[in-house]
């Protein structure tokens, strides 16, 4: 290529490459791409700004009037709803960036569904709009699913404490979990831009892309107070509001019927036959839970993987069945094979509905069976970004490195460092992902739900806020423990055998905490 085919421009602090007539024209690290049209190409984070007709001129587009990539930070008034883990590593990532941050927590203390509760609701199904609302869904035997090396923040492992108050066990209690969150943010400085108890009752939209946010505190009037900010972060969580099967028969069934939402504790449930409903992390720990004080506990699944239907191994009084078929008035259940049982109890294991009762963005986001959108890459509703903005939505994930990653991308799009495609773009991009569902056969439900493509999703982000993607070791433990759970369902969280990429962990853990890997991402 000679020089003539070649303008260089510096625009607003930035250095742009301009090619004509449709020549390949080689990009400077880290890029290595080859582009075939004419571009304007921002050099300091390698990435296309704009495409150019390739008959126009350096001339004309030194003239064109352009929204840059700024490397001076601009700092936002954001509300962060939410202080569980999410709502913690948003607000730290929107600090970092000099922006002013304040979450708004219904709760008297940080952790958000870590923080356990005997207290249940008022209607344990969950369907009266009008009972009595409790945040969490932990039960008080809960131990993690993933082991500890995993769930940690990338630059504040999670480990074990020398501390006789504390879990050492590498599958630790909820309690441990908690008093995690608590270090973090007591390590950032997090708790001084949170509000306690206080409740976000209204989002709404205003003139010039503004958000009013109307809270209230806990025990006052009704009236509550409003704050006008310029963008919203929503980390709520989404293990609240219950999902609940729909059987035949259902109303007029005379038993108790309850969601998981409201299980704490096994006793409630002695000399009861019990019918279960779910086959998910949950529903495993709480039928086991269960089946050590009930007279019967019997497990409906809609799938069973490798497990067979009949009376389980290693109980005397747990039995797998197919989906419930109908429920009777007299209190009989059947299930879809035939097969029939008297029960006391009906336990909905079958996970949360995402809820934003608050939000009001007239029509823009809506919740369609439990698929929130339109979002794109699940983080910022085309329309309104990046203004608005979610994090955790996904499930089946390690959650706290995928919060960290978004809320990094977030805050470095609100601060003019990081660009969003336009709005057209993202909503292509929206489009394709639901189209590639639907050709899949996969159902509206599952939009958020990831599994195994979280680790290309993560790479993902972290290529967009310029920071390593997914240790190599983090994707095989995931892998690893899954392997572990299917081979030994009632022990892998005390069995294992990666004890060598618990190593590699750890000596990770030791550059990032030894401050050789300080500042892994180039929009710090």
């Amino acid at each position: 290529m000679h020089l003539k085919d070649v303008a260089l421009i510096i625009h607003n602090h930035r250095i742009v490459l301009i090619s004509h007539h449709n020549r390949r024209v080689p990009l400077p690290r880290p890029g290595q791409v080859k582009y075939e049209q004419t571009h304007i190409y921002d050099l300091v984070f390698c990435r296309t700004i704009m495409p150019i007709p390739a008959e126009t001129t350096a001339i004309t587009i030194q003239r064109l009037s352009m929204t840059p990539v700024s490397n001076s930070v601009i700092s936002r008034h954001v509300a962060v709803i939410g202080a569980g883990a999410a709502g913690l590593v948003t607000a730290r990532e929107l600090r970092r960036k000099g922006h002013s941050v304040v979450v708004f927590e219904r709760g008297d203390q940080v952790g958000g569904t870590w923080v356990y509760t005997t207290m249940v609701e008022s209607d344990h199904l969950g369907l009266d709009p009008t009972r009595t609302r409790v945040n969490s869904s932990l039960y008080c035997s809960l131990r993690t699913n993933l082991p500890r090396e995993s769930m940690g923040f990338s630059d504040y492992p999670f480990f074990s404490r020398d501390d006789p108050d504390r879990d050492p066990r590498r599958f630790p209690g909820h309690r441990e979990v908690l008093m995690y969150l608590k270090d973090f943010a007591r390590e950032f400085r997090i708790g001084e831009l949170v509000q306690f108890e206080t409740e976000v009752v209204r989002v709404r939209l205003m003139e010039g892309s503004k958000w009013n946010v109307k809270s209230r505190k806990r025990d006052e009037d009704e009236a509550g107070f409003d704050e006008i900010f310029d963008a919203v972060v929503v980390c709520n969580g989404h293990f609240t509001e219950p999902r609940i099967a729909l059987i035949p028969g259902m109303n007029e069934w005379p038993g108790k019927q309850m969601h998981s939402h409201n299980y704490r504790v096994p006793e409630p449930f002695r000399d009861q036959v019990v019918v279960l409903i779910g086959s998910s992390a949950s529903a495993v720990d709480i039928s086991r839970d269960i089946a050590g004080v009930a007279k019967e506990v019997h497990i409906a699944a809609r799938t069973v993987g490798d497990e067979t239907f009949g009376k389980q191994p290693g109980y005397d009084n747990m039995w797998l069945h197919p989906m419930i078929g109908s429920v009777g008035g007299d209190g009989t259940v059947y299930f879809q094979d035939g097969s029939l049982v008297l029960a006391d109890v009906i336990l909905h294991c079958t996970g949360y509905k995402y809820d934003f009762p608050f939000l009001e963005t007239n029509g823009i986001v809506t919740v369609d069976d439990n698929r929130v959108g339109p979002l794109y890459k699940h983080v910022f509703p085309p329309a309104l970004a990046p203004w608005l903005s979610f994090v955790g939505l996904p499930w089946q994930v390690i959650p706290f490195t995928m919060f960290e990653l978004q809320s990094k991308w977030i805050a470095g799009v609100l601060s003019n460092q990081l660009m969003l495609p336009s709005q057209e773009e993202m909503m292509e991009d929206v489009e394709a992902l639901y189209s590639s569902l639907e050709a899949a056969g996969t159902l509206k439900r599952y939009t958020h739900c990831m599994g195994i493509s979280q680790f290309q999703y993560n790479n993902w982000l972290a290529a967009q806020c310029g920071c390593p993607g997914n240790e190599e070791w983090r994707v095989q433990m995931y892998l690893a423990n899954g392997r572990n759970k299917r081979a030994r369902p009632e022990a892998y969280r005390d069995e294992w055998e990666d004890r060598h990429l618990v190593l590699q962990a750890h000596e990770d853990f030791i550059k990032y905490t030894s401050n050789i890997v300080s500042d892994k991402c180039v929009s710090e």
